[in-house]
């Protein structure tokens, strides 16, 4: 991955917020993570990779800013369901913008969701995770990449 790659993701990552509400995403300086431990919050959606790259994509946010979310796209249900499937779109949504760029080589999962910490999950010991920290309306939350 090089700084053009990871800009694919932050341009998607802006370009989701943007369109999504009233608020845009403030994206953090990327960093590269040391250990294969993945970083999680409440909520995580999981695109699996594969094809000419192979790893994943994670989209990982706490509660309260799904919630907030929902509410921006005009949802009124912010039940548990609701917020996995919005968790698991955001990461699909990203992703599948990625794949415009990177093209057909670039194949996507369906999204996988977690709730709770990922702990019992860790990267591949040979690659390294890129960290792109986000801010929406005052909330943290994180894209993970993880490619070869």
């Amino acid at each position: 991955m090089d700084e053009a790659d990871l800009q694919v993701f932050i341009d998607g990552t802006v370009h989701y917020f943007s369109q999504s509400s009233n608020q845009p995403a403030v994206v953090g300086t990327p960093y590269l993570v040391d250990d294969n431990k993945a970083i999680t919050n409440e909520y995580t959606g999981i695109i699996g990779v594969s094809g000419r790259r192979k790893g994943s994509v994670f989209f990982t946010a706490p509660k309260k800013l799904l919630k907030e979310l929902l509410v921006q796209l005009g949802e009124s249900d912010d039940s548990h369901e609701y917020m996995c499937d919005l968790v698991g779109e955001v990461a699909n949504t990203i992703s599948g913008n990625a794949r415009k760029e990177f093209g057909k080589e670039f194949m996507i999962s369906v999204p996988v969701v977690i709730v709770g910490d990922l702990e019992r999950i860790a990267n591949p010991e040979h690659l390294r995770s890129f960290v792109i920290p986000l801010r929406w309306n005052e909330i943290d939350a994180f894209l993970v990449i993880c490619l070869e």
